[in-house]
């Protein structure tokens, strides 16, 4: 199993605002603490994903990965929007464990979506064999697919499914709309079995609601186009543990082939 999707840091409130204190996110998570979550979960191989948009997070999750055989690659952040980011790309790309760039659009406008000097930056990656990791709510959906179409030759890959508004029960139709164009799209290399957890809108998770969204991923995608990643440590906020969110996308797939599910659980990532 390889988790496609992770975090790490060294906490402090200044440089984590978003992180709510006294919860479980609230402390450092460094590699020793992704360590024993993965053994216990019998997760074999991770993938690192940038939480500060600063160069120097992708030179630390670099390092840390230089530190351990379990982090087989990074996604980290660069200045897309910087005239001059080809150097910081060239730089980063030529490490073999640097895989993709990943910039928090949730956090931006739909106007930064389409920023020319933005996309100037995306239309590098693919000289480099770099991915784009693209992190949206689903209501910014329609403005992603413009996002997509203006970048042909680029591939992406979904984080957290979009950031579905889940409800107990129910499919939200913007949500599916929306993922249903996206999976029209060639340059759409994958999407992320992740960050589910923290988009249920209700008290309480029902497990049965978010099998149900996985399996209308898998019809819009199919087995060759998902991939399993925990978004540790930051499900620690609506499960218990690294362990319990695995064991449940292993239930999703249980009825799948097992060349399906080997291409989920590790293959496509």
């Amino acid at each position: 199993m390889i988790d496609s999707h992770h975090h790490l840091w060294n906490y402090s409130p200044e440089e984590y605002a978003w992180i709510p204190p006294g919860t479980p996110l609230a402390k450092n998570q460094l590699v020793a603490e992704l360590e024993r979550a993965t053994t216990t979960a019998r997760v074999d191989a991770t993938v690192v994903v940038q939480a500060r948009q600063v160069l120097a997070e992708s030179d630390w999750l670099l390092a840390l990965a230089d530190s351990t055989d379990l982090i087989q690659g990074v996604i980290g952040w660069a200045p897309l929007i910087d005239p001059n980011v080809s150097e910081s790309l060239g730089r980063l790309s030529a490490h073999p464990k640097f895989k993709a760039v990943r910039h928090v659009l949730q956090g931006e406008p739909d106007s930064y979506f389409l920023r020319d000097d933005f996309h100037r930056g995306l239309s590098l990656l693919p000289d480099m064999n770099l991915r784009y990791d693209l992190l949206l709510f689903q209501r910014q959906l329609p403005v992603a697919i413009q996002l997509v179409d203006r970048q042909p030759e680029l591939g992406i890959i979904i984080n957290h499914m979009a950031k579905p508004e889940i409800r107990k029960g129910k499919i939200d139709p913007t949500w599916q709309s929306g993922m249903a164009e996206l999976a029209k799209r060639d340059n759409i290399l994958g999407v992320k079995i992740s960050g589910m957890v923290t988009e249920v809108l209700d008290a309480e998770i029902d497990e049965p609601t978010l099998r149900a969204y996985f399996d209308e991923a898998l019809a819009l995608f199919g087995p060759d186009r998902l991939l399993y990643g925990s978004d540790w440590p930051v499900c620690l906020l609506r499960v218990e543990s690294y362990q319990a969110w695995a064991h449940w996308v292993r239930g999703f797939v249980a009825t799948l082939t097992t060349a399906e599910a080997d291409a989920i659980l590790h293959d496509n990532a």
